[in-house]
């Protein structure tokens, strides 16, 4: 994204002032697969962290867990 990445897309929706800023599933998809990439964007606030290219099925079972909750 041109204007901010999607690990400050994520600090910045989780800190603003509405009911469901906190509870809002958010779902990083990136070509970033190292262990201490998806450390950090855990530690940001996303909800599960898919590295490219996504297994469909990964990305069901992901979307299905977070739904749940």
């Amino acid at each position: 994204m041109p204007e901010m990445d999607g690990l400050e897309t994520t600090r910045r929706i989780r800190a603003m002032d509405r009911s469901d800023a906190k509870s809002i599933p958010i779902v990083a998809l990136t070509a970033n697969a190292f262990d201490e990439d998806v450390q950090h964007s855990m530690q940001t606030g996303l909800n599960a962290h898919l590295s490219k290219p996504v297994d469909p099925d990964v990305l069901f079972e992901t979307l299905e867990g977070l739904l749940r909750r």
